[in-house]
């Protein structure tokens, strides 16, 4: 990471040189012309749910190609912090899937999410539109 000033930084992935910036949101002194570092967080859940629903997809033969996952962070003011995630998982199964107890378990127990504060709220709303 390289503070960029400006409540600007830049974050290289060392394997791979990938870069991602980062900015202070308009609500914290910011611009908000990129991911704040809160957003990058609440995304990085999204991602890592994602990306372990899509191990468990591979592993079984299961095409949820297309999925996504929509979060939307509120936060407290007094400590600030991350106080919920909001989350709306759509994936393109028929609600009977056989493989939605594990897919929704997959989520459930990602990495990610289980680093997560408890005191933190995320509320997850599933659509199966298959």
């Amino acid at each position: 990471m390289t503070y960029q000033g400006g409540l600007h930084t830049e974050l290289q992935h060392g394997p791979s040189g990938a870069t991602v910036c980062t900015d202070a949101p308009v609500d914290n002194h910011g611009k908000g012309e990129s991911f704040s570092p809160t957003d990058l967080m609440c995304s990085a859940m999204a991602g890592c749910m994602a990306t372990i629903m899509g191990i468990y997809a591979e592993e079984h033969g299961v095409d949820i190609t297309g999925f996504t996952i929509t979060v939307s962070k509120v936060m407290n003011a007094n400590p600030r912090r991350i106080a919920r995630i909001e989350t709306e998982i759509t994936v393109p199964l028929p609600a009977d899937t056989p493989h939605k107890e594990a897919l929704i378990q997959c989520a459930l127990g990602s990495p990610a999410m289980r680093s997560l504060h408890p005191d933190i709220e995320v509320p997850i709303t599933w659509n199966w539109v298959g």
